[in-house]
């Protein structure tokens, strides 16, 4: 029952997501701003796509431990992506809020998605094993926990400066997503039932991706997603 559950969850944010990303880009026209959230939405669907269809796959045919490979590869992949995701979620903040310059601030937000990026690389992540170290999960990250946490500060006050009421609630969103995140890194392994949390922490992505949807809705196709909504 667990398996059937899970797999239809799956199955409903990926289809949700994906198709709120396809309809901003097919929508958007030379909505760049609109273009780009819809982008966003894409790689946060197709990268967690490597990851839950392997597992889906798992729950309801072999044992996990069958598709240890499988889901490593979607686990690294997913990994990179969710950097990607928040690179570019970065980028709509700046366009949204009009930010110009700004250059150490992008620079370190590169720096610290390129440092993610070169962590899940390395071979002792042992990625395609079914008892990957512990400690390369907590290192790898660091430096996306600290981007996640820059976003979060980066939306707060925005959102709070402008009056953004489409986006009043994002910061809250991706401090969430970070909140049953951190545990299922830390104990998944040893406590499984932790890995719950990560259904919450799906939904909260759900929750900021339809905030774009909306915002986008809201201003109409001639609007370039900038500023209060």
């Amino acid at each position: 029952m667990r398996a059937i559950i899970e797999t239809l969850f799956d199955i409903a944010y990926l289809t949700a997501v994906l198709s709120v990303g396809l309809s901003l880009c097919r929508g958007a026209k030379q909505n760049g701003g609109a273009r780009l959230f819809g982008i966003m939405a894409l790689v946060l669907g197709c990268g967690d796509a490597f990851h839950l269809l392997p597992r889906a796959y798992s729950l309801l045919t072999d044992s996990m431990e069958a598709n240890a490979a499988a889901l490593g590869f979607g686990k690294l992949v997913t990994s990179v992506t969710m950097t990607a995701f928040y690179v570019i979620l970065y980028h709509v903040l700046r366009r949204r809020y009009q930010i110009e310059g700004q250059v150490p601030l992008t620079a370190v937000v590169y720096a610290l998605a390129a440092l993610r990026v070169a962590l899940c690389l390395f071979p002792q992540n042992d990625w395609f094993s079914a008892d990957a170290p512990l400690s390369w999960g907590i290192y790898r990250n660091i430096p996306f926990v600290i981007l996640g946490g820059a976003l979060i500060r980066l939306f707060y006050t925005c959102a709070k400066r402008r009056g953004d009421k489409a986006f009043a609630s994002a910061w809250l969103a991706i401090l969430l997503s970070f909140a049953f995140y951190i545990p299922v890194v830390l104990w998944a392994d040893a406590i499984p039932l932790v890995g719950i949390l990560m259904i919450p922490k799906t939904l909260c992505y759900v929750w900021l991706v339809f905030m774009g949807f909306g915002a986008f809705r809201k201003a109409g196709p001639a609007h370039n997603l900038n500023g209060a909504g």
